[in-house]
């Protein structure tokens, strides 16, 4: 077995065994910190440290930060209207197979920065022109993609995030024949999202126990919490998404959820619950896509106080993401975070933010703005795992994006207010 297949294993169990020495229970208060009666009541998913508020950025900072992330994917676009590329640009060689492996990525990631220069690119000549050529490679290219291997499965993060581009180019431009061509090529991804379905139900992205046409993996509960989000917005805008593929997507997710909504790494930890990973500062990365795909969906057990609970989570415990942020070994970090959840998981947090009572917005968009702020680089990009040459284009994806969640008035989604 050689090196980049053990690395992808790593990947996928969370890590070597000496992770399970990783930090204390980050549920913990510290010891001056004192509950209330009242607190020691609660369920133990309404329970958490509470952040202390930040000082609200300036709308002009967000702005800027916008401004230069849009630069940077502008900048950075190949000459084919594709982002990233297989050149390794720091840290290690991750199981890729060839070609597939490669052309996942790609089209992930440029899935990604259409959807973020869509949302955050406004009026500007140059981010219309990349937004054109993107589409035109997007709508070429996506639907060419298999699966790159009998046991890697990257090809489905560019369907889920296909969709959401699609969904997004649709609503872009109001002309009648092209959005009923991407209504036709959202329904051929959704279509790869159930010839790619676990047999177990919901979506892995490895296939080590058989190899199958039908893949026998176990599903991830992060994976399939964002197949869920962007089969909900396929929905609404008026594409058929099968009950069958809802119904057991969720199931997966509930199977994987923990009584404090921490939730497990992937299925096969099921025996495993407290393995860091699983607990709550190994999962402040997932919960909020899982609350998130959970809700959108109708569970009823998703409250608002339990979205609050897990955004005060985040920003309070945020060191054990930030601890994992860059380094070039998958969940090296405490708790077994790996780097590439920091910028995945503030993405459906920011998106969280839009679920919680709207008086209660604001806390969270200073706190997540402040953050984003802080950590761009100075050519204008995020970036927070290496992976060859599509790392900073993902996460200045990601960014951009929940950026545009901490600007007031745009956290407003159908059915609240």
């Amino acid at each position: 077995m050689n090196a980049k297949r053990i690395l992808a294993i790593l990947v996928l169990i969370g890590g070597p065994a000496w992770f399970g020495l990783a930090a204390r229970d980050d549920c913990r208060q510290a010891p001056a910190a004192k509950e209330s009666a009242k607190a020691k009541e609660r369920p133990l998913a309404e329970t958490g440290p509470r952040p202390k508020p930040v000082p609200q950025p300036e709308p002009a900072a967000i702005d800027s930060a916008i401004r230069r992330g849009v630069d940077f994917l502008v900048r950075d676009q190949n000459k084919n209207g594709s982002w990233g590329s297989p050149e390794l640009r720091g840290g290690v060689e991750i199981y890729t197979p060839l070609p597939g492996g490669f052309q996942a990525y790609q089209c992930a990631v440029t899935a990604l920065a259409i959807s973020a220069l869509i949302e955050t690119g406004g009026d500007r000549a140059d981010a219309r022109k990349a937004i054109e050529r993107g589409e035109t490679w997007l709508m070429r290219d996506l639907p060419k993609l298999r699966r790159g291997s009998p046991d890697a499965l990257y090809n489905i993060w560019s369907h889920i995030y296909g969709i959401q581009a699609f969904v997004r180019m649709h609503e872009r431009l109001p002309d009648a024949e092209r959005r009923k061509k991407l209504h036709d090529l959202i329904k051929e991804q959704i279509g790869f999202l159930i010839r790619y379905e676990s047999v177990d139900k919901g979506w892995g992205y490895y296939d080590f126990r058989t190899g199958t046409q039908r893949p026998g993996t176990d599903s991830t509960s992060f994976m399939t919490a964002a197949a869920l989000v962007a089969l909900k917005e396929a929905k609404d805008i008026g594409v058929p998404v099968p009950e069958k593929l809802i119904k057991g997507a969720v199931a997966s997710i509930h199977r994987q959820r923990l009584p404090d909504f921490s939730y497990l790494y992937g299925e096969y930890l099921k025996w495993r619950p407290m393995h860091p990973i699983n607990r709550p500062g190994g999962s402040l990365g997932r919960s909020q896509a899982c609350n998130l795909a959970l809700r959108v969906w109708g569970d009823e057990k998703v409250t608002d106080k339990i979205m609050e609970t897990w955004l005060d989570r985040l920003f309070a415990r945020n060191g054990w993401l930030d601890m994992g942020r860059k380094k070039p070994i998958p969940h090296e970090s405490f708790f077994a975070v790996a780097g590439y959840f920091y910028y995945f998981g503030h993405y459906y947090a920011g998106m969280c933010i839009a679920h919680v009572p709207k008086d209660a917005r604001p806390f969270y968009q200073d706190h997540m703005a402040t953050l984003m702020i802080g950590l761009q680089s100075k050519d204008g990009s995020w970036w927070d795992y290496p992976l060859y040459n599509y790392h900073q284009q993902y996460g200045t994806a990601f960014a951009l994006m929940t950026l545009k969640c901490c600007r007031r008035g745009n956290d407003v989604v159908p059915g609240r207010e």
